[in-house]
């Protein structure tokens, strides 16, 4: 984004035990965007509105938000207030392509991962000790690109990058 300088990275603490992970990959590439980057953690719902308040209208900045199992069952009103807001706003998973500009992250249907929970479950209880079972990852990633919110901030998405996306929401 054109005079990006600071990013808030939304995150519940006891929902995100990943959060170290992804803020560590976040703030080494910053400094090279020269961004700063700006926790922003949150615990409860009614915490969710004020801090996006506090941010609404602030020049040059930017949302993020890893994946969270607590953001991502909170998906619709979060979008709704970024898009009340006008915060420019990236994620993970498809939950979020209604309000955000960007979402990249794996592209597994969730009932895929049922079954391949499924059959883990059964190779340990026929006697697979489960640090011997191979880690399973996604297999494919995808980039949305939503070209109304985009529109709504008044930006212009790049070419190339519209036809790198695997999604363009018109």
């Amino acid at each position: 984004m054109p005079g990006l300088e600071r990013v808030h990275v939304m995150f519940n603490p006891e929902t995100s035990p990943q959060i170290g992970f992804f803020m560590s990959e976040i703030e080494a590439k910053a400094p090279s965007l020269g961004v700063q980057v700006i926790p922003m953690p949150i615990r409860t719902l009614a915490e969710i509105e004020p801090a996006l308040a506090s941010v609404a209208g602030k020049p040059n900045i930017g949302l993020i938000l890893p994946p969270d199992i607590f953001l991502q069952m909170q998906a619709s009103q979060i979008a709704a207030l970024v898009g009340r807001y006008r915060i420019p706003a990236i994620s993970s998973g498809g939950q979020w392509k209604s309000g955000f500009l960007l979402t990249y992250g794996n592209t597994v249907k969730l009932i895929d991962q049922y079954r391949q929970s499924a059959t883990y479950v059964d190779r340990i209880l026929k006697g697979s000790k489960p640090g011997d079972l191979p880690v399973q990852g996604a297999d494919s990633y995808g980039l949305t690109v939503n070209l109304k919110a985009a529109r709504m901030l008044g930006l212009t998405v790049p070419q190339l990058l519209l036809n790198t996306a695997d999604e363009v929401i018109e």
